[in-house]
């Protein structure tokens, strides 16, 4: 049990404020002393051991600088998790029938290139402090599987053609990242989520029923994942606990793909 303590370690998280980041860090906080919730909204989470401070991941061209500097006030994270979902408004329209090119360039931008650089980033900054680190994706069973349009069907919920591709890529360079930074001691891991109970993207609606029912039935688990099934996932690869685990895909999904 003593791998799953982390209560002396500096962890980073970009997106401690969303929908699957507040959870992790609700929980992490009562076994963390030193958690940096980074995000571009401030809920005033009165969690204890918890600092939040302003973090636009979509804003490429300062990413280095604002790491750089959130290292210098706080030191380099010994845990770095990113779960932020930045998404244009839009993103309901990205199905096969309207989805822009605009819109594909700037959600591959704003997602899967701020994932991508953030990670290399703060991996050289765990390189440079020699700091056997352990860094957190957040990828999605749809990265590495094709949507089931059949679950959309009479719901209020649309496929998305450009979510794949995103989170595609950040699973596999994750790997590529684990390859070269394992020497270092640094291990690099992708969380691939099952559909998620809550509410919709950018928008305040629960999910349809139809939606809900259509995918618990061709879930093994009969059920979409929780907020807590992301945080455990998220705590184990984060820990010493996972000391011998790096480059993987953390298939989080009741069962969804091996049917």
């Amino acid at each position: 049990m003593k791998k799953f303590f982390i209560n002396k370690k500096c962890i980073f998280i970009i997106g401690g404020n969303g929908f699957i980041g507040s959870e992790i860090v609700r929980k992490l906080s009562k076994i963390s002393k030193k958690i940096i919730i980074l995000d571009i909204k401030n809920n005033n989470n009165k969690f204890k051991n918890t600092i939040f401070e302003k973090f636009d991941c979509a804003d490429l061209n300062q990413i280095e600088k604002n790491i750089s500097n959130l290292i210098q006030k706080y030191g380099c994270p010994d845990i770095f998790i990113n779960c932020s979902y930045p998404a244009t408004n839009d993103w309901s329209k990205n199905t096969f029938n309207d989805v822009k090119i605009e819109s594909l360039k700037k959600n591959i931008e704003i997602h899967q290139i701020s994932y991508c650089w953030i990670a290399k980033v703060i991996a050289d900054e765990m390189k440079k402090f020699k700091k056997k680190g352990s860094i957190v994706q957040f990828g999605s069973i749809y990265g590495i599987l094709a949507q089931n349009f059949n679950f959309y069907k009479n719901s209020d919920i649309n496929e998305n053609v450009i979510y794949p591709i995103i989170k595609g890529g950040i699973t596999n360079f994750t790997r590529q990242l684990a390859s070269f930074y394992g020497k270092y001691k640094i291990r690099v891991n992708t969380i691939c989520l099952g559909g998620v109970k809550g509410h919709i993207k950018n928008s305040k609606r629960k999910q349809s029923k139809i939606f809900l029912k259509k995918y618990s039935e061709h879930t093994p688990l009969g059920r979409l994942a929780s907020r807590e099934d992301a945080y455990y996932a998220a705590l184990f690869l984060a820990s010493d606990a996972s000391e011998y685990i790096t480059g993987s895909t953390l298939v989080v999904d009741g069962g969804y793909s091996i049917v």
